[in-house]
């Protein structure tokens, strides 16, 4: 399928569910998707919705703020309280079913306030390889993901965001930041913020795409595979400013940057 007939698809696609609320994080898929419902809805039958918590960095509850209104779509903020469920705290296998149970609730709670017939998420049929027990959140709840349904890769994405001159078409791949803490270590706002403090020091330095997985004292970065190099450059300044943080041993992930790599030892 053209990546036109793609599109023709999912506006098709999301016409059909008459008004939808979009969960929306300001992402690359996120931001296509809000930007194709508001292609196919009008204005009054469309809002975008975002999470504040201590998993997403502040700088990307901004960043959603002013790319919503750059497409001048009604948008809200909600807080999401992932540290006060003991059962996403102690961080399990399944520790996304619980951060989404609590999103896709939450969002619904406002989707019937507003009347609006259907919920969506950005999720693409690349999300598919990968292990996603939010997936089962979102099942339960009636979540839909019209860009699965229109045939959509994470490359379609990009693509077609560039061609529709949205501005997050090259953005890196986001996650929410307990991704980079290993199941079974317990997930605390004291922890979240070392690790996006890390990546913040990280993308300062120049590097885009970048994961700091944290183990206690220890750190483990990933950046893509040509810019390992790069990274070995720079050494000394990383290492003396990661150490500030509490990291003791500093190593380097020689795959490179992948997504869900914590994922493996599923």
């Amino acid at each position: 399928m053209s990546l036109d007939y793609k599109l023709a698809k999912l506006k098709q696609i999301i016409k059909g569910f008459g008004s939808c609320l979009v969960a929306f994080s300001g992402g690359v898929d996120s931001t296509f998707l809000l930007k194709a419902a508001s292609l196919a809805l009008s204005k009054d039958k469309l809002l975008a919705v975002t999470a504040d918590s201590e998993t997403y960095p502040r700088q990307e509850l901004l960043a959603a703020k002013r790319i919503a209104r750059s497409l001048g779509v009604k948008h809200e903020v909600i807080k999401t309280r992932e540290l006060k469920d003991r059962r996403f705290v102690i961080n399990p296998t399944n520790r996304c079913y619980f951060c989404k149970k609590e999103l896709f609730k939450s969002i619904k709670v406002l989707a019937n306030k507003y009347g609006l017939n259907q919920v969506l998420d950005a999720s693409t049929v690349s999300d598919k390889s990968d292990f996603r027990p939010g997936s089962k959140a979102k099942k339960e709840l009636g979540v839909r993901s019209p860009l699965q349904d229109a045939g959509f890769t994470k490359e379609d994405v990009r693509a077609l965001s560039k061609k529709l001159g949205l501005e997050t078409w090259d953005k890196p791949s986001l996650a929410c930041l307990a991704s980079r803490i290993p199941y079974g270590t317990k997930i605390s706002k004291d922890v979240l913020d070392r690790v996006n403090k890390g990546e913040e020091i990280l993308r300062k330095e120049g590097f885009r795409q970048v994961r700091l997985r944290h183990y206690d004292s220890l750190c483990r970065i990933e950046v893509e595979k040509d810019e390992i190099p790069n990274l070995i450059s720079k050494r000394k300044r990383l290492v003396d400013k990661l150490h500030s943080l509490g990291y003791n041993h500093i190593t380097i992930d020689l795959k490179g940057y992948r997504m869900g790599s914590l994922n493996e030892v599923v």
